[in-house]
């Protein structure tokens, strides 16, 4: 098999993967044409244009999907039923990670912008190999591979040790135990795991890094030496964990999350792992992401910096740390896992909840750092672009996934080298090549399939004093109250009393009460407080503090 080949087919079957078409059917004549022209193009043959190849590749793509659908969604539906608890139930539905059967392809100029941008970031980390990869809208748009690994290119299928990555997934499976009302982020850890030295500390705390806990377990570097080391929780934590005020600042905490493990697995009655890969992976059919490696994987590597030289690095099981950061995954994987963090899936985590776990809950650094963090999530504002993931690090690797979910992107980086490559920086710069070279096209408009009469009665301009506002009705059943000059905006949604609830930004959780006059129709508006009135600082609303008897009048 030629180069072209090779690299046609690995971008093939990471393709697959993603777009759950993996491992049913044959290539199709539309993939092996383009190969075919692929391979002559290296002869001397004028390239391919994969744009003349894409109708039958969908032809193909479509049939292969269409064979499993029936037998996915009764799967499908199954988990649905078993894991969306009565507090679930109760909220406007959600949404369910779906992949389109081929991606879009990108633009060629696009596709060597990524390349040149992936070449350059390995040659300067000086990494033994990188992989890459991004997504939009739930679909593999682009992945390559530098270097080697036992003398191949690295692929879509082979692990990679993702280090911090992995307390993503732990947040999740703690917000799942919240979504399901088994805990509370205000409740102190010793409620559902006593006999800690933190057990002040609360679940969301935890979560945030602002519990004030020791940033690394005592004893020799956890990340290098066996996890048997730290038998018990109070050998993760030492004697005395505290060395901040809980809530002042954000201190990062990898005994935290170890402390998070060891809740789940006392609330679920089961370890940690074993909860992760039913709930959360399987759902996800991240079949790659493992707690231990599993071939193919990278041999992680410390490159010596003054010398063109290798020393390998240990791979060991970290024990009650491995919370913190003891996953393997895929770069196949972990694209599939960014299409999740934009949109969630009801089968693993409420869209609503994903959206708080990219919410900021800690202070902001000192440091004057454009960056914050969620419950889980890095932050960072880049180029005026919001991205939120999480990078990872463990001796020998490096990942990073990164999600801008106003563009639908996801972009992921991993490397077998301790010090050296900026994944962080690699993965936001591939993001943003394709948002800024080929930017999302908006869907188009249509008019909502139906609406509620009453709904129509509060749709409109609507003022907080002077300041405009207006409401408009979404597809989905909620409404959205947006500032017209600046201000301070919220999505809601029905709690089923005939009062709205705030889902995001300042009035998160608030209840807007609609008021009515005796006669039954709108007369304002009672959002935590703030009176919205038809008409700026409307003398028949009771506006706090009352209005002017003079009223409006000329300056």
């Amino acid at each position: 098999m030629t180069l072209a080949e090779s690299a046609g087919v690995t971008e093939l079957r990471f393709t697959q993967h993603l777009t759950g078409t993996e491992g049913v059917g044959e290539v199709g004549p539309g993939w092996k044409s383009y190969l075919d022209a692929q391979a002559a193009s290296h002869d001397g043959q004028p390239a391919p244009d994969f744009d003349d190849y894409y109708p039958a590749m969908k032809e193909h793509f479509e049939a292969q999907r269409q064979r499993r659908l029936s037998d996915d969604d009764r799967q499908h539906s199954q988990r649905q039923i078993r894991s969306v608890g009565s507090s679930r139930a109760a909220r406007a539905p959600g949404r369910f990670a779906r992949m389109s059967p081929i991606p879009t392809p990108l633009l060629p100029e696009t596709r060597r912008a990524l390349v040149h941008r992936l070449a350059t970031g390995q040659v300067a980390g000086r990494a033994p190999s990188v992989v890459a990869a991004v997504a939009r809208d739930g679909r593999p748009v682009w992945m390559d591979g530098r270097g080697t690994v036992d003398g191949r290119v690295p692929d879509g299928n082979l692990q990679y040790r993702i280090g911090s990555i992995t307390k993503t997934f732990l947040a999740v499976l703690v917000l799942r135990l919240r979504d399901e009302g088994r805990l509370a982020l205000t409740d102190p850890l010793a409620e559902h795991l006593p006999g800690t030295a933190a057990g002040q500390a609360t679940v969301g705390a935890l979560l945030a890094h602002t519990a004030g806990l020791i940033a690394e377990a005592p004893g020799p570097w956890w990340e290098r030496t066996p996890g048997a080391l730290r038998p018990d929780l109070a050998d993760v934590l030492g004697s005395d964990p505290q060395v901040h005020s809980a809530g002042q600042r954000h201190h990062y905490s990898n005994p935290g999350y170890a402390l998070l493990g060891a809740l789940v697995q006392r609330v679920r009655g089961q370890a940690w792992g074993e909860v992760l890969r039913r709930e959360v992976l399987e759902p996800l059919a991240m079949t790659r992401t493992t707690l231990q490696p599993v071939a193919p994987h990278a041999t992680g590597w410390a490159v010596h910096p003054w010398a063109d030289a290798l020393l390998a690095e240990p791979a060991v099981d970290t024990g009650l740390m491995a919370p913190a950061g003891q996953l393997w995954s895929t770069v196949t994987d972990l694209a599939r896992f960014s299409a999740f963090l934009i949109d969630g899936d009801d089968r693993v985590l409420h869209p609503d909840t994903v959206a708080q776990m990219r919410n900021p809950a800690s202070p902001p650094e000192a440091t004057g750092c454009d960056s914050g963090y969620g419950l889980g999530l890095q932050l960072l504002r880049r180029d005026g672009r919001l991205l939120a993931g999480h990078t990872g690090s463990m001796p020998g690797f490096v990942a990073t996934v990164w999600v801008s979910p106003d563009d639908a992107l996801g972009a992921v980086v991993m490397g077998n080298v301790t010090a050296g490559l900026s994944a962080g920086a690699l993965a936001a710069d591939l993001l943003q090549t394709v948002a800024e070279r080929e930017p999302r096209i908006p869907a188009p408009w249509r008019p909502l399939p139906s609406i509620d009469p009453q709904l129509l009665d509060l749709a409109g301009p609507w003022y907080w004093g002077p300041a405009p506002y207006v409401l408009r009705p979404q597809a989905d059943g909620f409404v959205e109250l947006a500032p017209l000059s600046g201000g301070r905006g919220t999505r809601l949604r029905p709690t089923g009393d005939g009062d709205w609830e705030g889902i995001n930004g300042y009035f998160a959780g608030e209840r807007l009460r609609v008021q009515r006059d005796a006669a039954g129709a709108v007369s304002h508006l009672d959002l935590g407080t703030f009176v919205f009135t038809r008409q700026p600082y409307d003398p028949a609303a009771p506006v706090p503090g009352g209005i002017d008897p003079a009223g409006w009048r000329a300056g």
